[in-house]
């Protein structure tokens, strides 16, 4: 080897180290070591995270692939459409009834016959609009009337129809019904249907503007793949079998949306209404949403809050404040607000495409968990503001 050559060499290993050592020194690393885990374990092939506070994005990155083939794209922040599940249930169908309460046209603690006369049966009288919020209605968690029928107006009398299971008002049961039965009650009271009222009413003043039910068009073609058939990826068609039934557009499933649109989403909440193009809601309207009865357990209204039980793993991690809050969805999407530490995460996976791995829930559950932990631990000042000694 050439003396030429042999100097070059040590410049170019020290340039490495140089580099390794820079790499090594940002504060998102293992957020970064976390999501690329994820996709290394088969559990989906790719993710966007974006962690901001209320004024501004401090993060936002794509990872991975669309799909399981190296040639397919990477997701992007800014364009890829993610089916977010049950995100909908906050992003959509909690937003707007926060809307219309605001407006004086829904009342929390009316009951829902007061808006839906065909919801009534023995104790039905007794279910509230803040019941159904939060989960304390006595609806069972789950019925697939998309196995009973496959007509919108025969799924609606099923849901009317369908019996309570426990006494309202007295524990909390996540159900997709609740959900199901105030997407209705937004389409009764505003006169039209929920897409429509949700896109012109929360979307469109959020500044969320690739955000929308039932994509079509170039849409679709930036929607990430969250399913297959006959071994093709499929985007843009709802997750969930019950929302197709109800039109794609239901109060529980069926909205897409990118991880900068659903940043501006959190921002709203961790300004208590304000947007940069004026306010959304009053603040006292926000607080409403975010105060928790004791029969409620963890949950808030359309939120769910951290909750650390023996032998459990959250999947909001261990450093989030006491007025922290987010929602999950069963397509691989999470995100969580902490006013207490002003920040947020949105976290976007399309577990549902194709895992490669076995119990991909219970292993998103463990990449959740670390990832918001990683993510308190990344942003300078967060663990300064609420003491914990995990940080």
């Amino acid at each position: 080897m050439t003396h030429r050559a042999l100097l070059m060499g040590l410049v170019t290993a020290a340039l490495g180290a140089a580099a390794g050592e820079a790499q090594t020194a940002s504060p998102f690393d293992r957020i970064e070591a976390v999501v690329e885990h994820g996709i290394v374990r088969g559990v989906y092939p790719g993710a966007v995270v974006v962690i901001g506070r209320a004024d501004r994005v401090l993060y936002a990155r794509g990872f991975g692939h669309l799909t399981w083939e190296a040639n397919s794209p990477v997701p992007s922040p800014d364009t890829s459409l993610w089916d977010i599940a049950s995100i909908s249930k906050v992003a959509g169908t909690t937003s707007a009834i926060m809307v219309l309460v605001e407006r004086g046209q829904v009342r929390l603690d009316a009951p829902v016959s007061r808006y839906l006369p065909r919801f009534r049966g023995p104790k039905k009288e007794d279910v509230t609009v803040r019941m159904l919020l939060d989960h304390t209605s006595g609806l069972p968690s789950y019925v697939q009337f998309f196995k009973l029928t496959k007509a919108r107006d025969s799924a609606i009398g099923l849901l009317y129809q369908e019996p309570l299971r426990r006494r309202p008002g007295s524990e909390a049961v996540y159900s997709d019904l609740n959900a199901l039965l105030l997407g209705l009650l937004v389409e009764a009271v505003s006169g039209e249907p929920l897409d429509a009222f949700v896109s012109r009413e929360v979307f469109q003043p959020l500044g969320m503007t690739s955000t929308r039910y039932r994509p079509t068009g170039t849409d679709r073609r930036r929607a990430v793949p969250t399913g297959q058939w006959r071994g093709h990826p499929v985007g843009g068609e709802v997750n969930d079998q019950n929302a197709v039934v109800f039109g794609g557009a239901a109060g529980h499933a069926g909205v897409f949306s990118t991880g900068m649109d659903l940043a501006r989403f959190a921002q709203m909440w961790l300004n208590e209404g304000r947007t940069p193009g004026g306010r959304f809601v009053q603040t006292e309207t926000v607080r409403r949403f975010l105060v928790r009865r004791q029969e409620a357990g963890s949950r808030l209204l359309g939120w769910d809050t951290p909750e650390h039980a023996p032998n459990r793993l959250s999947v909001f991690g261990n450093l989030l404040s006491e007025r922290a809050y987010g929602h999950t969805g069963w397509t691989g999407t999470k995100m969580w607000i902490d006013p207490g530490r002003d920040l947020f995460l949105v976290f976007l996976t399309n577990r549902s495409f194709h895992p490669k791995v076995r119990g991909s829930i219970s292993e998103l559950r463990t990449i959740r968990s670390q990832l918001s932990d990683a993510v308190v631990r990344a942003v300078p000042g967060a663990c300064d503001k609420v003491a914990y000694s995990e940080c």
